[in-house]
């Protein structure tokens, strides 16, 4: 039987029709199909709905949903939903992606054995490597210096001979698979980010209960050309739009309030962090040539963090079951 039960596979996508269809074709063309894939829809686009019922009639023992969203609720808001259904169907893991990538042939079938080491050793977030559009080997920085709310811009990015994984504090969502008992205790990933930072945000809180692990397989590849700036053999900046400036910023508010329940927020140091942010964004400006809007997308992002990290009615995500206090890794 293809069909691995009680996984879940979650894919958020927008007009991006074609992306979405090679996607979705390397999910049927997998060695092992999940037993279920939730398609989230932030257009409603009738046509991504024809392709996500032609995929749930070729997955035989597998059910393909198509999930219209009302409105676009960003790659957040997508997965929010997306999780909260795979949880309240019953899904043990969930595995979450962009539209712009596809999975390698044997992607799910290589992740069976880290599920069940995941379970036995307590490392119930998972993160495989990823390749770039044209084949080349993608950094990721898969270390987060939580003070400074900023990736480790050095953390190594090749493996050791012997090294079958390393530990993570973070995540992202091309790729990253959850177990349902994190989900339970840190709750559906936060809507509230719209776009950008709410995966690093939501591997940090995942760290706080288990030890995720960045896995050496190679099991996807983005399929989204993107200009960037090349930084050495492997690392590269890429390019990003006036609305993700924006976001970037602004959501280090929301990441400091989390910040601060773990009591690892420190006022000077996050500035620190927040200023190292603003200048790597000035750097990528240079790729696009964009600073007459970027520049203010930039500021009005940290004056509406400034408000969030002072808003008194903020609160977290709520877990989804009360957590046991002795249980929780510190």
């Amino acid at each position: 039987m293809k069909t691995i039960e009680q996984t879940a596979l979650v894919v958020v996508t927008y007009k991006r029709l074609e992306l979405l269809q090679l996607l979705l074709e390397s999910i049927e063309e997998n060695t092992r199909w999940p037993e279920r894939v939730y398609i989230v829809d932030n257009d409603a686009d009738e046509e991504v709905g024809a392709l996500v019922s032609d995929l749930d009639e070729k997955l035989v023992g597998s059910t393909v949903s198509w999930i219209p969203m009302p409105t676009n609720t960003g790659g957040s808001g997508g997965f929010s939903k997306g999780v909260e259904l795979a949880y309240a169907n019953g899904a043990e893991w969930i595995w979450l992606m962009d539209d712009d990538v596809k999975l390698l042939p044997h992607a799910l079938e290589t992740l069976l054995p880290w599920m069940q080491e995941g379970k036995d050793h307590n490392h119930l977030a998972l993160q495989c490597r990823r390749l770039n559009f044209d084949g080349s080997d993608f950094y990721w920085q898969y270390r987060f210096i939580n003070k400074l709310g900023i990736p480790n811009p050095v953390a190594p990015s090749g493996f050791k001979e012997q090294e079958t994984a390393r530990p993570m504090n973070t995540a992202c969502f091309e790729g990253g698979l959850f177990h349902r008992s994190v989900v339970e205790r840190i709750g559906i990933p936060d809507y509230r980010f719209f776009i950008y930072w709410d995966d690093a945000l939501y591997g940090y809180l995942a760290s706080k209960i288990t030890q995720p692990l960045l896995i050496r397989d190679v099991l996807m590849q983005r399929t989204r050309p993107i200009a960037s700036l090349k930084l050495g053999r492997v690392r590269k900046l890429n390019s990003t739009s006036n609305m993700a400036r924006y976001h970037i910023m602004r959501n280090r508010g929301h990441m400091a309030r989390y910040m601060k329940l773990h009591n690892e927020y420190n006022p000077l140091l996050w500035s620190i962090g927040t200023m190292a942010t603003f200048g790597k964004e000035c750097i990528r400006l240079f790729i696009t040539h964009d600073f007459k809007e970027g520049l203010p997308a930039l500021r009005r992002g940290m004056k509406d963090a400034r408000a969030i990290i002072h808003d008194p009615s903020w609160q977290p995500m709520p877990p989804l079951s009360a957590p046991s206090t002795s249980s929780i890794r510190n």
